[in-house]
């Protein structure tokens, strides 16, 4: 596995917390912190645009979760409760007391997670095309349900692990979920596929599936965030015509959040960060300027 690619005002550097070696990515400086947490298939690379849009006035960081980009990929550990775990314990290793959080996707999950578990950790929430953790009621889930299905394929043992070994498996994840295509070029894209493509990080792909359908939905459609409230001020971000994470699905947060509030982005796909950088920034900024 090469080096991280490279952008103009970006370092990296290793961070060892809960026994492993996670990758971060760091731009600007100063008190004010921003955690940017990827998603599937990406790494800390989902970050490529914001980071420079936001160093002028943050210290930005873009963490490799555990199993992607440069991070250590151990053959377990993908719950997604551990991976905010290991989300504060990089945060703890670097004397960080409290950032703005974005996250996208899986990424997305674990910031809200983040805000349940640790909130005084938390100042501001930028939640990217993601559900938030009160999907309890069957009924209004079932009609979508189907659109779901890519997750046991990329789950499947075999399967899956040799999909996301594929490029063009991945090519087919990121035009399939964008509205606008020309975010992607073929070298963009070959960063997050090669990567991907390596045996420990395939794995991990297939791990964060199985583990979420095998012992996490069901306790969330439990209830097991009933009573879990969201006290940190919170704004999403929501591209409309995301392909398998309908806007509908977002009802009944209200009961659950004390500040959020939805923006949906029309004519945008699953990808915003990457299809709509210049909004994402301008609405970070706008954000988490805010006392």
């Amino acid at each position: 596995m090469g080096d991280p690619p490279r952008i103009d005002g970006v370092t990296h550097r290793t961070v060892r917390a809960r026994g492993l070696d996670f990758h971060v990515a760091e731009a600007g400086a100063g008190d004010n912190v921003v955690l940017c947490l990827h998603g599937w298939p990406q790494h800390w690379y989902e970050w490529r645009h914001l980071l420079p849009a936001l160093a002028e006035e943050h210290r930005v960081l873009a963490l490799d979760q555990r199993g992607f980009g440069w991070s250590d990929a151990p053959p377990r550990g993908y719950e997604k409760e551990s991976l905010a775990d290991d989300a504060l314990a990089v945060l703890d290793a670097l004397g960080i007391e409290q950032v703005d959080l974005v996250g996208h996707d899986w990424g997305g999950w674990i910031g809200f997670l983040l805000c349940l578990k640790a909130p005084a950790r938390i100042r501001r929430f930028l939640p990217l095309n993601i559900l938030h953790p009160w999907l309890t009621s069957r009924r209004a889930i079932l009609p979508y349900a189907w659109r779901f299905t890519y997750q046991l394929v990329v789950m499947a043992p075999l399967l899956g692990y040799q999909l996301q070994r594929r490029t063009k498996f991945i090519e087919r994840i990121f035009l399939r979920g964008s509205t606008d295509r020309s975010a992607w070029d073929e070298a963009t894209i070959s960063v997050f596929a090669e990567n991907l493509g390596e045996p420990a990080r395939a794995r991990a792909g297939v791990q964060m599936y199985r583990v979420f359908q095998l012992h996490e939905v069901g306790p969330m459609l439990r209830g097991r965030y009933a009573d879990a409230r969201l006290t940190v001020p919170t704004r999403m971000l929501f591209g409309a015509r995301d392909p398998i994470l309908r806007p509908q699905l977002l009802a009944g947060y209200e009961r659950h959040a004390d500040r959020m509030e939805v923006e949906l982005v029309p004519e945008c796909g699953h990808f915003i960060a990457d299809e709509r950088p210049q909004l994402v920034a301008e609405r970070a900024r706008q954000f988490f300027a805010a006392n």
